[in-house]
């Protein structure tokens, strides 16, 4: 099995090993080879979106699902999406009724996939700034995850600013990714969409 994922490349670099380690669980031997697709800043839309994702699907070596995973905040104004539904449907509008084209989307940013993860963030940091809510999937375009996070790290005692390959990787490492999938729908319904078409057991 064969999955090309199209993502941004920041994402990709921190994310995507930590998200291989735990598909390897629970997959064993039916696990994906997952080809990422790494775009620098935001991911294609419209008729971009739907060529690449047919070009994926077809020529020699075509994959056998294709999925799309996209910030809800991608720093335009006004913004592409207002939520994360709303980025899944304009996707699947975009690329049209292909059922092996599987949009995702982060609310309201990969950061908030994080969030769970605040003591961590605080540590590294050296700040105990309270974490930003309980539900880090409301956390939105007014001061989205990667900004809150950010904030912490330049008024902490770290001395450095937020990057998100180092550091989105260092918080991913030093914890369980089933915490923030219990916490982050919109995580649980990527790691799922994997699960299903693999024919593993999904998350309740």
């Amino acid at each position: 099995m064969k999955i090309a994922v199209i993502v941004e490349g920041k994402t990709e670099k921190a994310f995507f090993p930590h998200l291989r380690e735990y598909l390897k669980k629970r997959l064993q031997a039916d696990m994906p080879r997952l080809d990422p697709l790494p775009y620098d800043g935001r991911i294609p839309k419209e008729d971009k979106l739907k060529r690449v994702v047919e070009n994926l699907l077809g020529g020699s070596n075509p994959a056998d699902h294709v999925i799309a995973l996209t910030d809800v905040y991608t720093g335009t104004t006004p913004p592409d999406f207002i939520d994360a539904q709303d980025a899944k449907d304009k996707m699947r509008q975009w690329v049209g009724e292909e059922p092996r084209f599987h949009p995702h989307a982060a609310q309201y940013d990969f950061e908030a996939w994080l969030l769970p993860y605040w003591p961590t963030i605080q540590k590294m940091a050296k700040h105990n700034k309270a974490a930003p809510g309980d539900n880090p999937e409301t956390v939105n375009h007014q001061n989205p995850p990667a900004h809150r996070i950010r904030e912490i790290f330049e008024i902490g005692k770290c001395r450095d600013s937020y990057v998100k390959p180092r550091d989105a990787a260092r918080i991913l490492k030093e914890n369980d990714l089933a915490v923030a999938i219990a916490q982050c729908a919109e995580l649980k319904s990527l790691i799922n969409t994997i699960l299903s078409v693999c024919g593993g057991c999904v998350i309740p």
